[in-house]
């Protein structure tokens, strides 16, 4: 059974930075694309930030120049960095692993922003 475990949110002032992470265990064959996405108050979920396994990266407008994806193939753990974190970057992030059809989530870490 696949199971991805996601640490790193927290409490944080504006204009401060975070690293999540998302570490992938069980028996997975292969990974097409690994992300984050975020959950907002108003229950809106987007993508965050994708990275492919060719290394390809796409970002979310809003934190284009402040978040970076990486990923480390030997660990199978994505991360993400956020840095100069804003007020409306306060949301619940998920991990997002595609292999094959299958689709499979983290259960989610807060992120807070203070002002």
């Amino acid at each position: 059974q696949v199971q991805l475990v996601e640490s790193g949110g927290g409490l944080v002032q504006a204009g401060g930075s975070l690293r999540l992470s998302c570490a992938v265990s069980g028996s997975i064959f292969s990974i097409n694309a690994m992300g984050w996405y975020r959950q907002t108050p108003e229950n809106h979920r987007e993508l965050v930030a994708g990275i492919t396994s060719g290394g390809r990266t796409n970002y979310a407008d809003s934190v284009k120049g402040r978040f970076t994806i990486s990923r480390d193939n030997a660990k199978i753990t994505v991360y993400l960095q956020m840095n100069s974190l804003k007020p409306e970057d306060t949301a619940v992030y998920y991990c997002n692993i595609i292999s094959g059809v299958m689709n499979y989530w983290g259960q989610g870490t807060q992120v807070t922003v203070s002002s």
